[in-house]
């Protein structure tokens, strides 16, 4: 089929008389698909299931210093876990604080220290008269979610496939003291699956912020989540280090968590920074919590053993998640390539794809898919306050679906777009 711009309009009308019958034979089915969120499919759930065996009463529940992880203490990590989250964030243990299960609790928190008590010693953000964070677009939703919680005001980045436009970055982080933090991540990035370049992680070190208390906020949350093999996948600097070369060693706060490598429920999360902003942090911790859940921390490491342990665990779950990923591209191609209505992204690994559609038609598809019975991610999310400009970026989250019902969504979600810009270029006097 050629591309619908070239198309009369007596062939659009045509071509949507067709759409529509399609349309309503698949309405008419009643399905209920869900590709909303990036949640991990049972089948990867059931992965970690032998960890719950690890320890039962019987255990040994001393860690290797000797504490006793049944009771409180240990605020910062029993030594063990610090060593293994420390290897997979590829920094030395002294640079970690062991969390909770949520690394997005951790961030949350980290942005109400600064909000409530400054960082550093520097000035509350609640005493300034203005609060400005950068968010590379598209991004993720609870990133911004959490900055506008806080009432700071979010300035939109463009990112590429090499990551954030650098130029515009600095000239806002250098010029403006307003200018407080900037969201990352860094690695399969949320929605679009891309990794920063080289480049751009040593031009983020490099910045020369016009506010002390400048962080870059980097969430590192898919740093071992690969589809494929070590010759296809995306290798980034190890930001800690690329600063403290670049002369900033306080510039980052790095974030990671087992979320989506065991139970995103019950997993452990990590703070990776330097060591004035890891005091800085457990001066405040410490009237939060005596210890976070110690025995989970336990569990974990006696599961794993090490990085390798995690990246064996890892390729199990890559076998479930490539399948999804490449029937989703491929139908993709076969049912849009070529017909200049839409675009996306072939991501090596992560948790999504992203889709830019028609400018102007991004609503519309969600929401005839979920007419259909496909429930997607709210278009607009991956823009602060709900607000992409051109109404054109789609999330598409196909890890949770089976591989039976992902098909059948994928499919939905084309037709839906295929729709949605025959009504367009209809409406347009095509």
């Amino acid at each position: 089929m050629k591309p619908y711009c070239e198309m009369t309009r007596a062939e659009l009308e045509t071509l949507k008389k067709e759409l529509d019958a399609q349309f309503d034979q698949v309405k008419a089915k009643g399905l209920k698909l869900d590709m909303s969120r990036g949640k991990p499919s049972k089948e990867q759930l059931d992965l970690s299931r032998p960890m719950l065996d690890v320890i039962n009463s019987d255990s040994d529940l001393d860690s290797e210093n000797g504490q006793d992880c049944r009771n409180y203490g240990i605020l910062d990590g029993i030594p063990e876990a610090k060593r293994l989250m420390a290897e997979m964030c590829q920094v030395s243990p002294e640079q970690v604080l062991i969390y909770g299960n949520s690394s997005l609790n951790l961030m949350f928190d980290t942005v109400s220290r600064a909000y409530t008590h400054g960082i550093c010693g520097n000035t509350p953000w609640c005493k300034l008269d203005k609060v400005k964070f950068l968010c590379p677009v598209p991004g993720y939703d609870r990133h911004f979610g959490v900055t506008e919680h806080f009432g700071i005001e979010m300035i939109p980045v463009p990112m590429d496939s090499q990551g954030p436009d650098m130029k515009l970055v600095k000239e806002l982080v250098e010029s403006d003291d307003s200018v407080k933090g900037i969201w990352c991540v860094p690695k399969y990035a949320n929605p679009s699956g891309m990794s920063y370049s080289d480049q751009v992680v040593e031009a983020l070190a490099s910045l020369k912020p016009a506010a002390a208390d400048f962080r870059l906020y980097w969430d590192d949350a898919y740093t071992v989540h690969h589809l494929y093999g070590e010759e296809r996948q995306d290798q980034v600097l190890e930001i800690l280090a690329a600063c403290e070369k670049a002369g900033n060693p306080d510039m980052v706060f790095k974030f990671a968590s087992t979320s989506k490598i065991t139970f995103p429920g019950s997993g452990v999360a990590v703070l990776a920074t330097s060591k004035r902003n890891l005091e800085d942090a457990l001066k405040h911790l410490k009237w939060q919590t005596i210890g976070h859940d110690k025995i989970n921390q336990l569990r974990h490491v006696r599961f794993f053993k090490d990085l390798e342990g995690i990246k064996r665990h890892m390729e199990k779950h890559a076998a479930i998640m490539r399948p999804k990923f490449e029937a989703v591209e491929q139908v993709l191609e076969e049912q849009l390539g070529g017909l200049g209505i839409g675009s996306w992204t072939t991501p090596n690994g992560g948790y999504f794809i992203s889709f830019d559609a028609l400018e102007g038609c991004a609503k519309a598809i969600v929401a005839r898919a979920k007419e259909a019975g496909v429930v997607m991610t709210g278009a607009g999310a991956t823009w602060p306050y709900g607000k992409d400009p051109k109404d054109s970026n789609i999330r598409i989250a196909p890890s949770f679906p089976t591989p039976e019902e992902l098909a059948t969504a994928a499919e939905i979600f084309v037709l839906s777009v295929k729709l949605v810009s025959v009504e367009k270029f209809l409406a347009l006097g095509k």
